[in-house]
């Protein structure tokens, strides 16, 4: 298994509008919190949904420890989570059942690991509530939980803290870095959050245009900017934004 949890080379997706990504080229390695970031528009959940395989690239290709998305996309996919764009449920099972059903695919999670899953994301209290009934931030939650199931290797999670309060997004930063340090959990995290990627990513990517126009370690960009959001308008700019 290659020690580079993505490898995406020469990555292009376009729309009949002009949108899309152009030649994006990334590495990811394993035991990184590597934050997207970007205005709406820029291409971020494109590139995540070819990531996944819901979308086929134009040209280019995705490998996630060593196996393309293309070729091999069983194999890619096999220590990976991911929650894209909205994350789904049956509203009419409860967190608890709707987390079994989504359990069948996995034949090693269990009833104790589908239990730990709503533990760590805050939502053992409300386990037999339908999910019909939750807020957006507790469906997310949810999401996540179902992300998690599988004790992956590598979360692909886009805009994973959209939703929550405060209380929330401390829980979920804390889960984040726990997992990464306790487990080596690899996270690749869209947001617009751009205080909250500060906070919690080790790596930043910030994509404009379709094009990803720089990549550094937080601490490095830290150390040059008064803040994440300085360094990422002074990028936005640089690149043409007005």
């Amino acid at each position: 298994m290659s020690n580079k949890a993505i490898e995406i080379t020469s990555l292009t997706k376009m729309y009949d509008n002009g949108r899309g990504i152009s030649d994006l080229n990334l590495e990811v390695d394993q035991g990184d919190i590597f934050g997207f970031l970007g205005p709406n528009g820029a291409g971020k959940t494109t590139a995540m949904k070819i990531m996944t395989g819901l979308m086929k690239p134009d040209l280019g290709d995705v490998k996630i420890y060593g196996y393309s998305i293309l070729e091999h996309y069983v194999e890619a996919m096999e220590h990976v989570g991911c929650m894209i764009e909205t994350a789904e449920s049956y509203p009419y099972l409860t967190a608890y059942d709707n987390l079994k059903m989504f359990a069948r695919y996995y034949p090693h999670v269990d009833e104790q690991r589908v239990n730990e899953c709503l533990e760590m994301t805050g939502l053992s209290r409300y386990k037999n509530e339908k999910s019909r009934r939750f807020s957006l931030g507790m469906k997310q939650r949810l999401g996540l939980a179902a992300a998690m199931l599988s004790k992956p290797k590598l979360l692909i999670l886009d805009e994973p803290l959209n939703g929550l309060d405060v209380e929330g997004m401390l829980d979920m930063r804390k889960l984040i870095k726990r997992l990464a340090e306790e487990e080596g959990t690899t996270f690749f995290i869209s947001s617009h959050l751009i205080h909250d990627v500060e906070l919690t990513c080790t790596k930043v990517g910030v994509i404009y245009g379709g094009r990803l126009v720089n990549v550094d370690k937080t601490q490095h960009i830290l150390e040059n900017y008064a803040s994440l959001e300085n360094y990422y308008v002074s990028e936005v700019d640089r690149n043409g934004r007005v």
